[in-house]
């Protein structure tokens, strides 16, 4: 008998969501505090307070009697998207891991944007049954009579396009990639994805006070399903279509019917 021939292709070993962490020269505390620093320094905060800031002093105010305006609104979420997804990109780079790794995982991708856009209404239909649960059973919960996104939105429809795209591009991309970044900072070293979700849905919603308690309420349930969404998927093109979609329905309603 002859002996058998060596198979021409050697098996394909696992493939791994996410490649190991390069920080192994750091205690565990110092990893800890490393996270924590990124996960503030990613979360918006101390960007949109500069850009705020810069903008201020070249002269652009938030608009008359203490109104926003719309051109300053936009040119802080365009800015601070662009600065935070570049830090994110720098900063998973610095250590040892792939950005396609962590947004894109190993998923087919037409697979995932189906299921985004399956998502799209599902997610609405939520929205309009919590907020109206909470109007009904908790009024005092709706303690901003107008939102002030909403009223920039339904100005013109010039406004509500341009809006729109905003609220897609710094709403749904970079929202769901910062809540990625969030997540795997917390798988990692801060006490594991479960706490990540908690944490980050209700900082989520907490992001979005100006527009009321209900809306806090909401946006934390939001937060809190795409965040379970990106870990079952591994990736964020379903929770960046879903939430984009979603984006797009609600600056459609108010351009239509109004707030």
């Amino acid at each position: 008998m002859q002996p058998s021939s060596p198979p021409l292709t050697e098996p394909l070993a696992p493939v791994e969501p996410f490649p190991p962490p390069q920080i192994e020269r750091f205690t565990p505390l110092q990893r800890r505090l490393i996270a924590v620093g990124e996960v503030v320094l990613c979360s918006s905060v101390p960007t949109q307070l500069l850009i705020g800031a810069l903008l201020g002093a070249a002269g652009w105010g938030t608009g008359s009697d203490s109104q926003w305006s719309l051109p300053f609104v936009l040119t802080l979420l365009l800015a601070d998207t662009l600065i935070v997804i570049v830090l994110m990109v720098w900063l998973t780079r610095a250590h040892g891991e792939s950005p396609s790794a962590l947004w894109l995982g190993v998923a087919r991708s037409r697979r995932e944007l189906l299921i985004g856009l399956v998502l799209v209404p599902a997610v609405f239909l939520l929205v309009v049954v919590l907020l109206n649960g909470l109007r009904l059973f908790a009024p005092w919960l709706h303690d901003v009579k107008t939102n002030p996104l909403e009223q920039l939105a339904g100005n013109t429809p010039v406004s509500a396009a341009t809006f729109g795209l905003v609220a897609i591009l710094a709403g749904g991309v970079r929202e769901e990639l910062q809540r990625a970044f969030v997540l795997r900072r917390f798988e990692q070293h801060l006490g594991g994805a479960n706490v990540g979700v908690v944490v980050s849905s209700i900082a989520f919603g907490l992001a979005h006070k100006t527009q009321g308690w209900d809306a806090v309420i909401t946006t934390a349930v939001l937060g809190f399903f795409w965040a379970l969404l990106y870990l079952d998927r591994r990736s964020s093109i379903a929770p960046v279509i879903s939430h984009a979609g979603f984006n797009s329905l609600e600056i459609l309603r108010v351009a239509l019917v109004g707030q």
